[in-house]
């Protein structure tokens, strides 16, 4: 005979399953605090680039050491494609605009016949990249304008909360690089500011960035489009047009630090040719740390660096040597790639 569980039974087992959970939790934030107290870096292995890091850290927060850097000054610049999360085979926003494209086809019947449009409907990938520079601008003042600011930003959390990496199946915003995350929040706990300085659009990054980096809005810096205030009714509305506003990428980066941070940083990290300005800005004068991701794990991630398309590294590895700058060896360097699942 089948007895149907008395009511009040099923709510104490709920609730010794909550504490249960709340337990196992409360004990892996124990365990994990003291793992990061112990090794704040504990992704890296032993070598050069982690050892510049935390010896870095120690002298510039070392109240009356020669080096000591005051709070205000500890500004530390991160380019995100690439350095903070995957960029191959195609960078991430450039996924979501296709993606985009196709899912506004419906309203667009013209598209079917149009280039660089009908490429991505058919995903043609050769005749995409053989429209150059100026379909790419297409498809992006297609996919990206003609929203308000709010609408974008929905578009970009709805989609970046499902889309998934075509190689790891993961979703996009867990190919984030578990070393650096690490670095982010190690810097964080040593007084230093994190800014993404990135050549992706501004928008783009925004929505998401906070609660995966731990990075507010306000101190993500990017390429942005031109946009203008409008009322509709009553409500007022920025609405974003096809037109660029500014291009954050090679020497832009350090024009946009210039002008929205406003220091000049003492930590730098990038990972290609367009981060190599940032680098080169870096403070100077004062005790300063540039790294470069060079990515050399074709096994767990991706291995490119002089003769890729997506997140070319050549003149930045070659001032890279010149200069001193760290190169961090992915393969070498990185216990992970990603975070745990």
């Amino acid at each position: 005979m089948n007895v149907a569980p008395h009511k009040s039974t099923g709510l104490k087992l709920t609730r010794v399953h909550a504490l249960a959970c709340l337990t196992a939790l409360l004990l892996f934030h124990w365990v994990s605090a003291r793992a990061s107290a112990q090794d704040p870096l504990g992704s890296w292995e032993e070598g050069p680039a982690k050892k510049a890091i935390l010896d870095f850290v120690a002298r510039v927060t070392r109240q009356g050491g020669p080096d000591f850097v005051p709070p205000p000054e500890r500004i530390a610049t991160f380019d995100n494609d690439g350095t903070l999360w995957i960029e191959q085979p195609l960078y991430t926003q450039f996924v979501f605009a296709l993606d985009r494209v196709k899912a506004m086809a419906p309203q667009h019947p013209e598209w079917k016949t149009q280039q660089p449009f009908k490429a991505v409907l058919e995903n043609d990938r050769k005749t995409l990249l053989s429209s150059g520079q100026a379909g790419i601008m297409k498809i992006l003042a297609a996919s990206h304008t003609g929203f308000t600011s709010d609408e974008f930003a929905t578009i970009v959390t709805e989609w970046i909360a499902t889309a998934r990496h075509p190689r790891f199946r993961r979703r996009y915003v867990e190919c984030v690089y578990q070393p650096m995350l690490e670095v982010l929040a190690f810097l964080r706990t040593k007084g230093f500011k994190t800014y993404i300085v990135s050549g992706g659009g501004v928008e783009f990054i925004r929505p998401w960035a906070e609660r995966i980096y731990g990075v507010p809005p306000e101190q993500v810096i990017g390429s942005s489009a031109k946009e203008k205030f409008e009322l509709r009714g009553e409500e007022p509305v920025l609405l974003r047009l096809p037109q660029v506003n500014f291009v954050d990428d090679g020497p832009g980066k350090p024009v946009a630090i210039s002008q929205y941070i406003g220091r000049r940083p003492i930590v730098a990290f990038g990972n290609s040719d367009g981060d190599q300005q940032m680098l080169e800005w870096t403070a100077r004068g004062k005790p300063s740390l540039m790294l470069i991701i060079h990515h050399t794990d074709g096994e767990r991630e991706y291995a490119y660096d002089r003769e890729s398309q997506v997140g070319k590294l050549d003149k930045a590895w070659d001032e890279a040597s010149k200069k001193g700058w760290i190169v961090v060896d992915m393969k070498k360097d990185w216990k992970t790639i990603f975070p745990i699942d």
